[in-house]
């Protein structure tokens, strides 16, 4: 799942926990590497065909482009997807920090005894919708998971925060 206990899952700690949350990576940096690499080698395999001719040249820039169109197109998709929730959990406070993309960060805290846990199956913006709500305000928490990560990580949640 791509949210860890820190250091262990909550009823096995006490009361003090922190809780890291990401979106799932498909494809990793180093298969990243692989998928172009291998991209190039099947696209350049018919190319051999015609070297030393002319039609070559023109082949190649569109060759290049397609590359760097794939290159790129995957890169600004990973960028998008490196965030990170970090929710803290002490004898008094729960704080929810996520880290954003672009670099900024967005806070929220709020006393643990007033937290609530509330999953929204079709009212939210994704299915199995998860929020906090504690003080005056409600956030959203896991929005990038999956359904069925949702559903477990709001169960983990409501048994984590009740105790």
């Amino acid at each position: 799942m791509p949210y860890e206990w820190t250091p262990h899952a909550p009823p096995l700690t006490g009361k003090d926990w922190q809780l890291c949350l990401w979106p799932y990576r498909s494809l990793l940096r180093r298969d990243f590497v692989l998928f172009i690499g291998a991209t190039a080698l099947i696209v350049t395999l018919p190319l051999i065909t015609v070297l030393g001719t002319a039609i070559l040249w023109g082949l190649l820039p569109f060759f290049l482009l397609m590359l760097w169109g794939i290159w790129t197109a995957l890169n600004v998709s990973y960028r998008r997807g490196e965030v990170l929730e970090e929710l803290s959990v002490d004898d008094t406070t729960v704080q929810l920090t996520r880290h954003n993309p672009k670099g900024d960060m967005q806070a929220w805290e709020a006393n643990r005894h007033w937290v609530s846990v509330h999953l929204h199956p079709k009212g939210g913006p994704v299915e199995n919708y998860i929020t906090l709500r504690g003080g005056d305000r409600e956030v959203e928490i896991g929005a990038f998971l999956d359904a069925g990560e949702r559903l477990a990580l709001y169960d983990d949640l409501r048994r984590a925060l009740r105790d």
